[in-house]
């Protein structure tokens, strides 16, 4: 059985909102994922692995530093 917290880790980014501030439409756009706030301070992006993946290569392209 798959342990949760990989799972979770593979279908979702927690990062500050100044991160994302001006990141955030362009992964609307361009990925199949739910951006919601987490807190004052942070964004939770969520979707499948496959999006997630790509989401991340695409903020680390932009200089996002990946947890």
């Amino acid at each position: 059985m798959s342990d949760p917290s990989q799972l979770r880790e593979s279908t979702q980014i927690v990062l500050p909102r100044e991160t994302l501030e001006n990141l955030e439409p362009r992964l609307d756009d361009e990925f199949v994922v739910t951006i919601v706030p987490e807190g004052e301070r942070y964004y939770r992006i969520i979707g499948s692995p496959v999006e997630i993946k790509d989401a991340s290569e695409f903020l680390v392209r932009r200089g996002v530093s990946m947890p």
